[in-house]
């Protein structure tokens, strides 16, 4: 029973993803051309696409017994959901179809991201084993899924009010993003080939932070590694034997998730790489391409949605990233706070935010200046995903 609906819940969350892929197509061309019917169409194809989001949910929560927010493929696979959610609250009460076109593929992005984990049922470790569970991080995704509407509003802000040939910091800044985007796919695209592909795969065996053995699979040529890491293979039966393995020679202590950073490293190498590559033969900045999407846009209505976004999701997260977080570490760890990694980017996050609202209500700060803060709250809330949770390793390392 359990794998059965562990089986519908990964096709429900797999054709969601290709639904909404569709869905870009009629809401795309709504936009061009303003008739209603191809807007009525992209809108009822994502309210199908999170319908059927919220079924991998709750069947993937039966099968396991506990909320599947407990690891990384879980959360994420959450997290694009609650931005899905996101969006149609913000149609409902502003109906308008520009926000679509760029929520929409952030979602996507994080799901394809997401399937780059393990999507296996594993048992949970003791101070996993809450309702806090549930409690903590479904407030998170959901006050997550709000705050993004506010980046995917600055970003239209600025895509319009931005001037394409203008030579600035704020013209390099969103050209920048652009190049993180483009980065990003290369990273998940890598990673598929040469996990899926290619099958690239060198093991090494190292001691970890608690003093236990472990062994790190490498599915891309080794740039950083453990300190007195040793290359193995695997020949059955929890048997290893030491091998040759390429390596760089850069080694870590085991704070650092080099396997991960590995990833990254590449990531920025061959991302890099792309985004030049691209430059040299479009000859333009790349969002130039994409600016033509934002021409339509109100960017008063924009201002507004980045605004209230930030003032209805900034609670949200001060509850669930902050007051039920103590909250369980009191139950689990036996302390309220501790100034774990995950802890203290939650508190920078949360400071940020604090002053976002404060430089908006006091200082005057709207428009571009609250477009761009939207954005770098976004980016504040991606690096605490990945880079927090992948690279350093801390308590909330499982997550």
């Amino acid at each position: 029973m359990e794998s059965t609906l562990l089986s519908i819940s990964n096709w429900l969350i797999t054709s969601a993803f290709f639904i909404l892929l569709v869905a870009l197509v009629p809401l795309s061309i709504s936009i061009r051309s303003g008739k209603k019917r191809f807007e009525n169409t992209a809108i009822i194809m994502t309210v199908v696409a999170f319908v059927m989001q919220l079924g991998y949910f709750i069947l993937r929560w039966t099968a396991t017994g506990h909320a599947p927010v407990s690891n990384m493929y879980e959360f994420i696979a959450t997290f694009s959901i609650m931005l899905i959610l996101g969006y149609l609250i913000t149609y409902h009460y502003y109906k308008t179809k520009v926000l679509g076109l760029f929520a929409i593929p952030v979602s996507l992005l994080l799901i394809a991201y997401g399937s780059l984990f393990s999507t296996d049922v594993n048992p949970l470790i003791p101070s996993l084993q809450s309702n806090w569970l549930a409690i903590h991080v479904i407030t998170v995704s959901i006050s997550y899924g709000i705050l993004s509407m506010s980046a995917v509003a600055g970003f239209i802000y600025l895509l319009k009010a931005i001037p394409l040939n203008e030579k600035s910091w704020r013209a390099r800044t969103l050209e920048m993003i652009m190049a993180g985007i483009v980065i990003v796919l290369v990273y998940i695209g890598t990673t598929l080939v040469m996990q899926g592909a290619v099958g690239y795969s060198d093991e090494f065996m190292y001691t970890d932070q608690r003093g236990e053995t472990m062994v790190a699979d490498y599915h891309l040529p080794s740039l950083v590694n453990y300190a007195e890491a040793i290359p193995v293979e695997h020949v059955g039966d929890n048997q290893y034997e030491q091998v040759d393995h390429f390596h760089a020679g850069i080694d870590l202590p085991p704070v650092i998730n080099s396997q991960s950073l590995n990833t990254v490293l590449w990531s920025l190498i061959l991302g890099t790489l792309v985004y030049g590559i691209l430059r040299l033969i479009l000859r333009k900045r790349l969002f130039a391409f994409v600016k033509p999407l934002a021409n339509k846009a109100d960017l008063n209505l924009m201002d507004e949605i980045g605004y209230r976004s930030v003032i209805i999701g900034f609670p949200l997260f001060a509850l669930g990233g902050i007051f039920f977080a103590a909250i369980w570490a009191q139950i689990a760890w036996s302390r309220f706070w501790g100034w774990d990694p995950k802890e203290t980017w939650a508190f920078i996050t949360f400071m940020f935010y604090t002053i976002f609202l404060h430089l908006r209500l006091n200082r005057g700060y709207e428009g571009e200046k609250s477009a761009w803060l939207a954005v770098v709250g976004f980016l504040l809330i991606l690096f605490n995903l990945i880079a927090i949770n992948l690279i350093v390793a801390g308590l909330h390392s499982y997550a």
